[in-house]
């Protein structure tokens, strides 16, 4: 394996061409946040992804709320993973990563936690939406806090961990896609026509989906690397 070294002494780090997720990640969270945004900025409950809740009229202001922040987590936790960024600009990582915990994840997991307990998709996902919010926040202020304890190892543990939970909301997408895919063919069977089952189904496979397995792929990767 090729490394490069500033000096006989200097850790080797790797090639722009061993990162080859940074870009192609950078990208898609753009698109994301450029599609799913404009809806919630537009402060017309109408245009929301989401059914709002007759009985629940803050729904969408916090809703709203919680895309605006997770969308400020996104985008900025793409610069706070890049290897290199945070090696020359360590200076601008640590102001980013104030950013990304208290303009970002903090607010959008406490906007979350309330929206989840409100969720149209039914109990299952609710209980799913709960759980991610918590651990959201758990997994960021503990990553947060070994920063300011200047263990910086367990830090970027912690932060790895929040990082999944961060583009979750993308995986949750594409799972609901999928399972949306696979189940219609049962509407009239196992779902005996009934579609607003359907949905709350799919909806609860997704929400379990989308941030159990990112989050154990990231686990399983600190295991993996544990000694590195």
């Amino acid at each position: 394996m090729t490394m490069t070294t500033d000096s006989p002494s200097a850790p080797a780090r790797p090639r722009w061409w061993r990162r080859p997720w940074v870009a192609p990640l950078a990208v898609v969270a753009v698109a994301f946040v450029a599609f799913s945004l404009p809806s919630y900025l537009s402060l017309d409950p109408a245009r929301s992804r989401v059914p709002v809740p007759d009985a629940f009229p803050a729904y969408y202001p916090l809703l709203s709320l919680h895309v605006v922040f997770g969308s400020v987590a996104m985008l900025t936790c793409c610069l706070q993973i890049w290897p290199r960024f945070r090696a020359r600009h360590p200076r601008a990582h640590r102001a980013i990563g104030r950013v990304y915990v208290f303009a970002g994840c903090v607010p959008a997991g406490l906007t979350g936690l309330v929206v989840a307990l409100a969720t149209p998709f039914g109990p299952v996902a609710r209980v799913s939406s709960v759980l991610l919010s918590l651990i959201w926040l758990g997994c960021t202020v503990a990553g947060w806090r070994m920063a300011r304890r200047r263990r910086f190892a367990e830090h970027r543990r912690w932060m790895i961990r929040s990082f999944a939970l961060t583009m979750s909301i993308i995986t949750n997408r594409v799972y609901g896609v999928i399972m949306a895919v696979a189940l219609m063919p049962e509407l009239e069977t196992t779902f005996h026509g009934d579609e607003a089952l359907l949905t709350r189904t799919v909806g609860s496979l997704a929400a379990w989906l989308g941030w159990t397995l990112p989050l154990l792929a990231a686990q399983w990767w600190l295991d993996r690397t544990r000694g590195g």
